[in-house]
């Protein structure tokens, strides 16, 4: 049996990529910077990104979705992520957090109702960060008690992407600490649940239209129904949506470098100094070809790991992988190619300066690198049967 090429798309895939990379390049592209100064997504935005289908990407078509792979999510996080990482993180979330998780642990009731509204309308946050739990995710203070038939949620979530935009949120409370991380408990919460509320908005270094608020929970009530899996189980499906939206991570930096490197080398293939182009310079050339080689590598990373997840496959040691080096690639390629463009790559006349900022998160959220590499770590010691 021959296996294509990991890079290959199929002629479906590619056609999907090439219309999310127009609609990223012709919609999008002449918004980012006013975005970026304004520090808020341009909400004129959501509209057409719901009609290209692309905010329910693995939704059936049952429930008004894309009915597409997990692969396909990856390429379309990837090819907005060319133009501006911020819109690219915005359904990133929504793919491979938020809409993954009520398909794969929602109820029927949950799907029929909330995965309509995703396919067609509605934005969705994840909300498992709190002050006190970052990296060490179930050092959770939010609460969540039973009264009657209804949950009653208290306590405050911070780092939400999409908040501002969102309509729905997966809500990740303890209902009882004693029992530590088998307390947690994820909660399907909508903006309007009384006693619900979004809070200060965090102003950052990059990817500053993607809005990222905290969350109050203040007696916030919402129906038993709203559990989301079951009582007790929220920490299977954190580290378990987590792991898969790690690749979506991955596909975000690298859609990011890739953006940054095709800026710096058509200005270096135009810009000439001492009679030729910056670009023919063998000390530039060696500099330029070892970021292009960093790029195929994380993107084969990426791409195998989205494969693997398709195929179900073991992928969580692939995701850690691909999210670690694709980080790490966004970070160099981009601030390489601020200096393969000197002065005007340090201007916001050109967009490699803003893609540089936007790139420092890529190693920080969704798991720092220290938590890809511990993953990493402990999966070797696994597979090598290393004793403790």
């Amino acid at each position: 049996m021959s296996h294509p090429p990991l890079t290959q798309l199929s002629d479906e895939e590619r056609l999907f990529r090439d219309s999310v990379l127009d609609f990223a390049r012709k919609r999008v592209a002449p918004r980012a910077a006013a975005m970026d100064e304004q520090g808020a997504l341009d909400r004129d935005l959501l509209p057409p990104l719901f009609d290209l289908g692309i905010m329910g990407i693995e939704i059936p078509e049952s429930y008004g979705g894309s009915g597409a792979s997990f692969f396909n999510a990856i390429l379309a996080v990837e090819a907005l992520a060319v133009v501006d990482p911020s819109v690219s993180v915005l359904i990133d979330v929504q793919n491979t957090l938020v809409a993954n998780a009520l398909l794969r642990w929602g109820s029927d009731a949950q799907k029929e109702r909330y995965l309509p509204r995703l396919s067609r309308e509605w934005v969705g946050s994840y909300a498992l960060s709190e002050a006190g739990s970052g990296s060490d995710a179930f050092a959770l203070a939010a609460r969540a008690e039973r009264k009657g038939d209804r949950w009653v949620l208290n306590g405050r979530k911070l780092w939400i992407t999409n908040a501002n935009e969102s309509s729905l949120f997966l809500v990740f409370a303890s209902v009882d600490p004693s029992k530590g991380y088998k307390g947690i408990t994820a909660f399907v919460v909508e903006r309007t649940s009384p006693g619900f509320s979004v809070g200060k908005k965090e102003n950052k270094l990059g990817i500053r239209a993607s809005s990222t608020c905290e969350l109050v929970l203040e007696d916030c009530e919402v129906p038993e129904g709203n559990v989301l899996g079951e009582v007790g189980k929220g920490y299977k499906i954190a580290i378990e949506t987590l792991n898969e939206g790690r690749i979506g991570i991955g596909a975000q930096m690298l859609g990011l470098a890739a953006g940054a490197f095709e800026h710096a080398m058509r200005y270096m293939g135009e810009r000439k100094q001492f009679g030729q182009s910056i670009a023919s310079f063998q000390g530039v050339q060696f500099q330029y070809a070892r970021v292009a080689m960093e790029i195929e590598a994380a993107r084969l990373l990426v791409y195998n790991a989205a494969r693997l997840k398709d195929a179900g496959q073991p992928f969580v040691k692939e995701a850690a992988m691909a999210k670690l080096f694709a980080s790490e690639v966004a970070e160099r390629a981009a601030s390489l190619s601020i200096e393969f463009m000197g002065g005007v790559g340090f201007t916001k006349d050109y967009p490699v300066e803003k893609l540089y900022r936007d790139a420092k998160i890529g190693k920080i959220y969704e798991g720092t690198s220290n938590m890809q590499l511990s993953t990493i770590a402990k999966m070797l010691q696994a597979e090598y049967d290393v004793k403790g």
